[in-house]
């Protein structure tokens, strides 16, 4: 993309002429996929109402980009080209993923985009593993270049994490900050909305609302175990229950909304209710009376919701040890591909402990309810600004909706 295609306000040479608010601290915000995008969003909300910061957003190239340009004209963004966005200066970045932050001109928090860093990787060099896997954007590989640590600020929601960082890149243990979970404080403050958001999803009729949740890969419960969907809709009475499907936004942009509407096409048609990749899937989580899950986040994060968890499908190997994931995949059911899923549900609820969720819950943030807090004062502290005297409110999430 040549210059004559960057944007010319609110930043760049001469767009002081053309700006309404001028000496603003001028903050980017970087967006890799629609993941990273709508965790890193949680933290440029912190700068509402503050007329001495201007906000700009950019795509960093991902593989899993589909659905970032969406996702900010949805928003109302002001996109500027990644091209200028590594030839400009700022004043803060932030970033919810670490591809290509090393071309970035400005002091840089990077947060994670799911439960915690709980997904191991494999360290590599040359095309070749090299020794152990290590948590994902915590590691070395990731986390410096040229001989350089690329963030000023590392977020993590758990002191646990930070035992992680220090094995895998001890060097970036001085920038680590513990702030909590975004997620997990959005859907606590959820909770009590959850009857709003079962109308919302088609099961406020008193039908029981079974919430089928899958991450992306081969490893998912949507890439191991495809039949269980007509299976839940054969099996369980359509007057006692109602099942919604959340797939991850890497499914949806991977393979396209046309080819998962395609994959489920009959269930569909026989009643199955599935959450576009834009929806807000905390409310999903608040109207759960059943949650089928892998080992993805948002089976993790559904242990707060105080309902019982299955595991569809669960890659053990693919999760950090200790890590909510792995603690949940310990204790939650496994679902039977013999015998009535009506009847593994209902065993599955009245054997339910929520003790046995307890290490979950307090393994996905060491901060509850206090993101908001730590955050703000992180950014502030990086833009050398005073903090705003209000006090930022975790508000529920929106009510869901339902592709159509």
């Amino acid at each position: 993309m040549s210059e004559s295609q960057w944007r010319p306000v609110p930043i760049g040479l001469g767009a002081e002429r053309w700006t309404t608010r001028r000496e603003c601290k001028a903050v980017l915000v970087i967006v890799h996929t629609v993941t990273s995008g709508q965790r890193v969003l949680e933290a440029a909300a912190l700068l509402e109402n503050d007329l001495r910061v201007q906000v700009v957003f950019t795509r960093a190239p991902d593989v899993f980009g589909a659905g970032v340009g969406d996702l900010l004209s949805s928003i109302g963004a002001a996109q500027i080209p990644w091209e200028q966005a590594t030839r400009t200066r700022f004043d803060l970045a932030m970033a919810a993923s670490l591809r290509g932050l090393h071309e970035i001109h400005a002091p840089l928090i990077v947060m994670p985009h799911g439960a915690g860093h709980n997904k191991l990787v494999v360290r590599r060099r040359g095309g070749r593993a090299v020794g152990a896997r290590a948590a994902y954007d915590l590691d070395s590989q990731r986390l410096v270049h040229d001989g350089e640590l690329v963030p000023n600020a590392i977020v993590l929601a758990h002191t646990e994490d930070l035992g992680h960082l220090g094995r895998s890149c001890p060097e970036a243990v001085p920038a680590a900050v513990v702030c909590g979970d975004p997620c997990y404080d959005r859907l606590v403050a959820s909770l009590e909305c959850r009857p709003s958001y079962q109308v919302a999803l088609g099961a406020g009729d008193g039908r029981k609302l079974v919430v089928v949740t899958s991450t992306w890969g081969p490893t998912s419960l949507l890439g191991r175990n495809g039949e269980l969907w007509p299976r839940l809709l054969t099996e369980l009475p359509e007057d006692e229950f109602h099942v919604v499907t959340l797939l991850h936004p890497n499914v949806w942009h991977g393979h396209g909304s046309w080819q998962v509407r395609a994959w489920l096409a009959d269930c569909l048609r026989r009643g199955l209710s599935l959450v576009p990749p834009e929806a807000d899937w905390r409310a999903v989580l608040a109207a759960a009376d059943w949650v089928i899950g892998d080992h993805g986040s948002v089976t993790a994060y559904s242990a707060v919701a105080g309902v019982p968890v299955l595991m569809g499908s669960f890659a053990a190997r693919d999760c950090q040890p200790g890590s909510a994931q792995s603690l949940l995949g310990a204790v939650a059911p496994r679902v039977s591909k013999r015998g009535s899923l009506h009847r593994q549900l209902l065993q599955a609820a009245a054997e339910f402990d929520r003790d046995a969720h307890r290490a979950v819950i307090d393994r996905l943030s060491s901060q509850p309810g206090r993101f908001n807090h730590n955050m703000r004062r992180l950014i502030y502290r990086q833009l050398r600004l005073r903090v705003p005297p209000t006090v930022p409110v975790t508000l529920p999430a929106v009510p869901p909706y339902l592709v159509k």
